[in-house]
């Protein structure tokens, strides 16, 4: 696919639906390499299936830049192909940079771009590389991603929780430190499809997972869960100063169980501390 054909708005323009994916994706999946001088490299490396979005990304761009495609072996498989879209324009990299892709390794200090910009698009970049789109070996349909950035994080759960209602708590795992952040059954559909709507630019088996959620109904006999009460910062209070869980609870109009072990956290140092007022 050619790699000049000509665009209607500015580079990296993220209110651009398909530029605040290719921001996300970048932010996931994507390295910034700094050289001597002007030199250095913007690069992706996916699986070959996925080839198509790079060429998308190689038409979004105004400037040189090529896809490749190297096999090799792997820890995983004896036998991977990979694709790599490369970019080396200093203009393009500088501008990719100042929106909040940095140099070098990323992971943890990456975050939300600052200003106006299309946050659907922005998300289902991220989930399209670092998540996963589908239904469970029980049948359940599902939205997950992880991160090792707080922010991104903290961001997700948000644009999440406006859209489902559900509210999620960031908790790094232990074995990878890292965030895992899943969303099921009508929570699921319902991201899903915000996030996937016909027509937008994504990864074509994501985009076809999503639709396969839209089909899922939920069984007569399944429960609905309560959506869980939050805790505020003024209960919290009010916990700490009566310091007894029965007595909270009446006051708080909550079960004794749920006042036990958020005090014992709040004692612990697991959930944070009611800033003074």
């Amino acid at each position: 696919m050619a790699a000049c054909e000509p665009i209607a708005h500015e580079f990296m323009d993220l209110t651009v639906p398909e530029y605040a994916y290719m921001f996300g994706f970048l932010q996931a999946d994507g390295h910034l390499e700094k050289g001597t001088g002007r030199k250095g490299r913007l690069k992706v490396e996916i699986s070959a299936r996925d080839v198509q979005v790079l060429y998308e990304f190689q038409r979004l761009t105004p400037y040189y830049s090529r896809v490749t495609e190297r096999t090799r072996t792997t820890n995983f498989a004896e036998v991977c192909t990979s694709a790599i879209w490369s970019l080396c324009a200093l203009e393009a990299r500088t501008r990719i940079n100042e929106l909040g892709l940095p140099y070098g390794r990323k992971s943890r200090t990456v975050e939300p771009p600052q200003g106006t910009f299309s946050a659907y698009d922005y998300v289902r970049g991220i989930i399209d590389a670092d998540g996963s789109v589908g239904i469970t070996k029980a049948g359940l349909p599902f939205v997950a991603v992880t991160t090792a950035s707080a922010k991104i994080g903290a961001y997700i759960c948000s644009y999440a929780q406006q859209v489902t209602g559900a509210e999620r708590t960031l908790n790094r795992n232990a074995r990878e430190d890292i965030y895992n952040i899943l969303y099921t059954k009508e929570n699921a559909q319902e991201l899903a499809a915000s996030l996937y709507y016909p027509g937008s630019l994504s990864l074509a088996r994501k985009q076809a997972a999503a639709s396969a959620l839209s089909k899922w109904v939920r069984p007569a006999n399944m429960k609905i869960a309560p959506q869980r009460k939050r805790w505020t910062e003024q209960e919290d209070r009010v916990l700490l100063q009566l310091n007894n869980h029965a007595e909270a609870a009446t006051a708080l109009g909550r079960t004794e169980k749920s006042c036990c072990i958020r005090l014992c956290r709040l004692r612990n140092g697991q959930a944070p501390t009611p800033a003074d007022k």
